[in-house]
């Protein structure tokens, strides 16, 4: 028996970043993706300590409150926590030191300073004077009263200067390692078959004598150090002040954020150690983890491509066939809808209806939410020039996508700068869905169209991230995407607009409404003997009533196929389960985004894409939208790339109980690498124009005509 009906999201989340380790440590991923997952888990365990451990120790603050809330004492949860974290930091440096061994086999040598030969020293001290110095600004940190705020997205040389004859007493010191304003990765002079490297902190570590020679000492170490802080944004309550306001006195209050975390090099001298815990006024309680040598690994997703030969390249986007040779976008989605599935599609068909509307004479206006965009977004370009075209342009702005934030400030000041009308969000809920609506007016006739989709209107992650789009003009959806818009323009109508909604299913007003009546209908067939079934596709589960009736509807007989990448908080192995539920999760070169649910109802199916994933926060406390797919062959299409990743047998982990990642094991079966698959299922779908060699491993011989 369970204490808990669900398992605690915070160690369900740590299993799925064990399972981006497992790409880290699988020697069949090439070298270079290696080290990219490498950073990823640096970066999302980063992520993880500054909202959640956070949130947790926040939580400690409120005593009896938070246990009566989490049914476990917080104070525990950190336990397991740190427990499991210093065995993934363990796995975390096996798995560095064997790719290290791994690039030395490929001639490929990460040096540090103590490694130069005496070309290499006259190339680092020169790059450190005329491109490092600048930046270098030592703290002297025994003479500082006030021990200085260390930003949590850096990380620090700890400096201990002293002299060989101890004639003067040593002293300690840090330096910010400059990774904003330069690369972190240096490629010095090395033989013709031979790559090194050396890191800037190392660049700076050879130079420390350079640095602090003035001072008389002539004995010098670095160990690297890293904070990570609370990143959680209070939003005060106070109405006099402005959203944007509260937003930039957040994004201030972060950079001071209680510390969370201490990362350092297990070789710190004790001393300098115990000093710098008492002066960043943490205890042992904290979160305190030895490392290595190298922190902040996130920077390892950008490792250089330079050194690495025959590198593969990812297999380019292609065009979907129905608009590969339309003269337009526009009209091909007025006479029908098309669903686009990212990475496989080109998000340039998004870009193009965008820019088709911002030129077409007859389009009045364009609506969009914008949660994510590219730095350099043309998304972006598209509707600003819309503007100066005559359009008028609404973008609804989500200032508070957490670490987004200000990004999108920046994105404000600009779109209004244009003329676009921007609006930010609603009080209280963050706006998630992703949605257009373009309204163009032909002889006094109003058609409305756009698109709903899982994933953000980012051309950058739209390389990288699974997800569906639904380009459309379908009358129902556009009329129902028109009512979100006129709430969000208008949230006073007190959600009257979303609640009339007839064909999304929108949160907060009854996404969870509708999802638990559609699980009830299959529980009732089950009863009666028919055959009921529920397939889900998320990011996360976690929402406590959603999974108690899962649960139900598996005691019942339902048949229940989970395909979750992060945080699966239901139990899937019970006794009392007349069929074993089918849950895994699949982590692989592309992010897994897309949210896909599918009701078998009676034998009349419900397919939904959506923008939420089944978390309490998206279902009660975001504006999200599930759009139903209405199209038979699109619905065939979907349920046939949700069977492909129920196949695969390569990338796929089982979701047990214990969430201990074991990966399916293919057996005697065809091998299924369901990325690999799925996008040989959509591009052969032009096989009309080009006849495709199949296989169901990667093909480098097989390319898209672009």
């Amino acid at each position: 028996m369970h204490k808990r009906k669900t398992i605690i999201r915070d160690l369900s989340w740590l299993s799925f970043n064990s399972r981006v380790l497992q790409e880290a440590a699988d020697e069949a991923v090439p070298l270079k993706e290696r080290i990219r997952f490498l950073g990823i888990f640096s970066n999302n365990l980063d992520e993880f300590f500054r909202v959640r451990v956070a949130a947790l120790k926040r939580m400690i603050e409120l005593g009896s409150k938070a246990k009566m809330h989490l049914e476990l004492d917080p104070e525990s949860i950190l336990e397991e926590i740190q427990e499991k974290v210093i065995t993934q930091q363990a796995e975390f440096d096996r798995v560095w030191n064997d790719i290290l061994r791994e690039m030395k086999k490929q001639n490929i040598h990460l040096v540090n300073e103590r490694k130069l030969n005496s070309i290499q020293q006259k190339f680092v001290l020169d790059y450190f004077d005329e491109e490092v110095r600048s930046y270098i600004v030592p703290l002297m940190i025994e003479s500082i009263q006030a021990f200085p705020v260390l930003n949590d997205k850096s990380v620090y040389l700890a400096c201990t200067l002293a002299k060989k004859d101890k004639s003067i007493p040593q002293k300690f010191a840090l330096l910010s390692v400059p990774v904003r304003g330069l690369s972190r990765f240096l490629i010095i002079p090395s033989r013709n078959d031979e790559q090194h490297i050396i890191l800037l902190e190392d660049v700076i570590r050879f130079c420390l004598p350079n640095i602090f020679s003035f001072f008389g000492y002539d004995s010098f170490s670095a160990h690297a150090i890293k904070v990570t802080r609370d990143a959680e944004i209070d939003i005060d309550n106070d109405v006099s002040t402005s959203l944007i306001q509260k937003i930039e006195k957040g994004l201030k209050n972060r950079k001071k954020g209680k510390p969370v975390r201490f990362v350092f090099d297990k070789d710190i001298p004790a001393s300098l150690l115990t000093y710098l815990v008492k002066r960043l006024g943490l205890s042992h309680k904290d979160n305190l983890i030895a490392g290595g040598r190298i922190h902040n690994f996130k920077d390892f997703i950008n490792f250089p491509d330079a050194v690495f030969k025959n590198t593969r390249q990812r297999k380019k986007p292609f065009t979907h066939p129905q608009l590969r040779n339309a003269n337009s976008v526009t009209n091909v989605i007025l006479d029908k809808d098309i669903m686009l599935h990212f990475p496989y599609h080109s998000f340039n068909s998004v870009i193009d209806l965008l820019r088709e509307a911002a030129i077409d004479p007859e389009v009045v206006s364009i609506k969009i939410t914008c949660y994510r965009l590219a730095s350099r977004s043309k998304v972006i370009n598209a509707i600003t020039n819309a503007v100066r075209n005559g359009k008028f342009v609404t973008v609804v702005l989500e200032l508070r996508a957490r670490f987004d934030e200000e990004a999108n400030i920046e994105w404000k000041k600009e779109l209004e700068e244009a003329g676009v009308k921007v609006l930010l969000g609603v009080p209280g809920f963050k706006v998630h869905a992703k949605l257009c609506l373009i309204r163009r007016r032909v002889n006094n006739v109003t058609t409305h169209y756009g698109f709903v989709s899982t994933g953000n209107l980012n051309e950058k992650t739209a390389l990288a991230y699974g997800d569906h789009c639904l380009l459309t003009s379908d009358r129902n959806i556009m009329a129902d995407v028109n009512k979100v818009f006129t709430y969000l323009e208008h949230p006073e109508t007190r959600e009257s607009f979303l609640k009339s909604c007839k064909t999304l299913v929108v949160s907060p007003v009854s996404m969870r409404k509708q999802f638990t009546n559609l699980i009830n209908r299959e529980i009732k067939y089950a009863l009666q003997k028919k055959p009921a079934s529920i397939t889900l596709k998320l990011n996360s589960l976690s929402d406590e009533l959603l999974i108690e009736k899962l649960t139900e509807a598996a005691k019942v007989g339902v048949e229940i196929k989970l395909i979750i990448r992060g945080i699966c908080s239901m139990y899937t192995e019970n006794k009392k389960f007349k069929l074993p539920v089918h849950a895994i999760s699949i982590v692989d070169e592309y992010l897994e985004h897309a949210r896909v649910m599918i009701f078998h109802h009676g034998g009349k199916e419900k397919v939904f894409i959506s923008s939420a994933d089944w978390m309490v926060r998206n279902i009660d406390h975001r504006i999200e939208v599930a759009c139903p797919i209405l199209e038979k062959s699109m619905q065939e299409e979907i349920k046939e790339i949700i069977g492909i990743q129920l196949r695969d047998n390569i990338k796929a982990r089982i979701l047990n109980n214990e969430q201990s990642n074991q990966y399916i094991n293919p057996r005697n079966t065809r091998k299924v690498r369901s990325q690999v698959e799925t996008y040989h299922y959509l591009y052969r779908k032009i096989a009309a124009i080009i006849t495709l060699p199949y296989s169901p491993i990667l093909d480098e011989s097989i390319q898209p005509i672009e």
